[in-house]
């Protein structure tokens, strides 16, 4: 197991990979975690959400993609199997906001997460949560998680990773781990590199629109449609910007390991 101390991340170029590596993703939500690794130039092929408003999304900005709505039905009976397995399981059983029951919270849902990785075997594992994941049950729930990993045949790494390293006008805290083979992770280890150089400025040129402005969420106003759906989607969204920063080094790892093969 490899963590490394929270840093601004370095901002890998655009890199390219033929054929894309394909993306399944659990607990989507309205598709922060997707687009980011889309724009990274994976594919999304699956998404798995149960919340009916949050899969009217997904139908609309991925209405190719296969969904299902309940990833405890879900298995390698249904799901095809996939190089990237990537989803931010549910974080209320261990906000600091919360109740924190963890294992105990009906909503906990890492154990389906764990058990898909061992039926579909994906090349690489990315997981997201609040930062609340690293004291749940005393530190004991993110030994869990790290345990599984380690029974599966992985490494990890993991960081928590601010969208304000991104530019983003709040702060926005998030616990990332990417998971790969055990033995596979010796180049991988600058996933979240510690050169706090010249990152943004190379997202910035890389990726076009940067945060001119925050949206408009409509707290106060009425006659917004879905209003209370939107709000939920967007709290528990991942910001796009840190997924596609993870996506390309997820990129870059695997054209190295193409490379070296080759």
């Amino acid at each position: 197991m490899v963590s490394m101390m929270p840093t601004m991340p370095t901002m890998p170029t655009m890199p390219t990979h033929h054929p894309p590596l394909t993306v399944g993703s659990l607990f989507s939500g309205i598709g922060g975690l997707d687009l980011g690794l889309e724009r990274a130039g994976m594919q999304i092929v699956w998404q798995v959400e149960i919340d009916a408003y949050a899969r009217r999304v997904l139908a609309r900005h991925w209405p190719d993609v296969t969904r299902f709505p309940d990833v405890r039905a879900c298995g390698r009976h249904n799901l095809r199997p996939v190089d990237v397995l990537a989803g931010g399981f549910p974080c209320q059983p261990h906000s600091l906001a919360g109740k924190r029951q963890a294992s105990a919270d009906a909503r906990e849902l890492w154990s389906e997460f764990a058990r898909l990785i061992r039926q579909l075997r994906p090349r690489y594992v990315l997981a997201e949560n609040v930062p609340g994941i690293y004291s749940s049950e005393h530190g004991r729930f993110f030994g869990t998680v790290l345990r599984d990993l380690a029974s599966c045949g992985y490494d990890a790494e993991w960081q928590c990773l601010p969208a304000s390293a991104f530019g983003a006008p709040h702060k926005r805290e998030r616990v990332f781990v990417v998971a790969y083979p055990e033995g596979a992770g010796l180049a991988f280890r600058q996933v979240f590199g510690p050169d706090a150089g010249a990152q943004l400025a190379a997202f910035k040129r890389d990726c076009g629109s940067w945060w001119a402005t925050e949206p408009a969420v409509g707290r106060m106003a009425d006659g917004i449609p879905a209003r209370v759906d939107r709000l939920r989607g967007l709290g528990n969204a991942v910001v796009p910007q840190v997924a596609e920063y993870i996506g390309r080094c997820i990129l870059r790892h695997a054209q190295h390991a193409q490379s070296d093969a080759g």
